[in-house]
């Protein structure tokens, strides 16, 4: 089995950094069928406003959409479908404790081929209020009007 080295990014959710706060990080693998990683290789996947649920044994990712494979004919998956993560029993059981006291969620923020394999970055996150999404922006556009003068002198 040939193994590449490197990191291949495929999707990632720009929208999970303007809605969240985030916490912390984590990567996970996930079970997918043959289609389904055929379609990913070719950029057909959309995490926009996929999450994580978890009940107390397994973390499942919901509304993550995987477009149908072109050349699968009947062993084509359904784009929508729950599809399980592949966490440690110590993260599941550390995220679960997280999301169930603190109120808090985990969404994707990421997904990208590392040494062949497909990966999620998962990250437990808190929402903004709208304050703070409006300070977001307002510091953005300070940092990029500073980058401006700066390289203007």
């Amino acid at each position: 089995m040939i193994k590449r080295e490197g990191i291949k990014e495929v999707v990632k959710n720009r929208k999970a950094y303007h809605e969240y706060i985030i916490l912390d990080k984590l990567e996970a693998g996930i079970a997918l069928a043959g289609t389904e990683i055929k379609s990913a290789r070719n950029h057909g996947i959309n995490i926009k406003d996929s999450f994580v649920r978890m009940n107390g044994r397994e973390a499942i990712l919901m509304n993550m959409h995987i477009a149908k494979y072109k050349m699968g004919g009947f062993f084509n998956h359904d784009p929508v479908r729950p599809r399980k993560l592949l966490l440690h029993k110590q993260e599941i059981r550390k995220l679960y404790g997280k999301v169930t006291e603190k109120g808090l969620t985990i969404v994707p923020l990421r997904l990208y081929f590392k040494s062949g394999l497909l990966k999620v970055e998962i990250a437990l996150v808190k929402g903004k209020n709208v304050h703070d999404k409006r300070d977001a922006i307002k510091k953005k556009d300070m940092d990029r009007e500073w980058d401006r003068k700066k390289a203007y002198y």
